[in-house]
């Protein structure tokens, strides 16, 4: 599978101009001949959060009919990152996935909503998994935040994801932390982990990119790029048993000690 990392600016509360630069991005990605491009969070308003009634597209309509078009007609995976999205008068970060055929597999809210950055306040949280197959390999994605909640991604990797996506407005003043976690959770999940972070500021934010392809070993595939622009890396499911078979990690669980019943723990008066 060959990936695409669409690193792009996101222009605040302009959704009319990210989405001709999406349609561009997308375009040129399918032309060097991608199976699956992959854009970041948030892309079509980034976080304008105070004008998503204005903004939010209302049940993620737009969005959906163009990348499906967009798919259909280049024969490409779409991982598409996330938008403000609308719904019965609520707001949501959401994802949309589509597969080369032009439709959607996956539709996910964000699960864990970032209050660093006021989400809580105008948001509402995602309540089911993110589970969905490209090209016969299970896949999953997180959002940008989740990916500090390693039991999240434990539990779609138990139920048999390969690949994770993660699309994230990820800020400069801790971008250590992006990489350190998102290689944590390829060694410790021993899956490809396909990260897009943004570049660009926001009127509170800078961004520096550093999208990541890493592999189940922990090699950093594409990494630590600050430019606008699409990275490429080729993936191989081989690599995802050969590391499963080499530290049976996964068979070497005990789920009995990881549950916190009250059994485990020594009370006193």
């Amino acid at each position: 599978m060959k990936i695409a990392c669409v690193q792009m600016n996101i222009e605040f509360g302009e959704p009319i101009k990210n989405f001709a630069a999406v349609k561009r991005y997308i375009e040129e990605a399918a032309n060097n001949g991608s199976d699956t491009i992959v854009l970041p969070e948030m892309w079509n308003t980034g976080y304008a959060l105070t004008e998503l009634n204005r903004l939010a597209d209302e049940n993620g309509e737009k969005t959906k009919q163009f990348l499906q078009s967009l798919a259909y007609q280049h024969r490409v995976n779409i991982v598409g990152g996330s938008v403000a999205t609308k719904r019965s008068e609520r707001f949501y970060n959401t994802m949309y996935v589509i597969d080369k055929g032009g439709s959607v597999v996956s539709e996910y809210d964000k699960a864990h909503l970032f209050k660093l950055m006021d989400e809580h306040l105008y948001m509402e949280p995602g309540q089911k998994l993110n589970r969905f197959q490209l090209d016969d390999v299970e896949c999953a994605g997180i959002i940008c935040y989740d990916l500090r909640f390693p039991e999240w991604i434990r539990t779609h990797i138990l139920l048999g994801a390969k690949v994770v996506f993660v699309p994230a407005e990820w800020p400069k003043k801790r971008i250590d932390h992006w990489q350190l976690l998102l290689q944590a959770r390829a060694i410790e999940n021993q899956c490809y982990i396909v990260a897009v972070n943004r570049v660009g500021t926001d009127p509170d934010n800078e961004f520096n990119g550093h999208s990541m392809i890493i592999a189940p070993w922990g090699e950093l595939l594409v990494t630590n790029e600050e430019e606008e622009g699409i990275f490429y890396a080729e993936i191989d499911m081989k690599e995802v048993e050969d590391v499963r078979q080499r530290i049976p990690v996964f068979a070497d669980r005990r789920e009995e000690l990881y549950s916190l019943k009250k059994s485990f723990f020594h009370e006193t008066d």
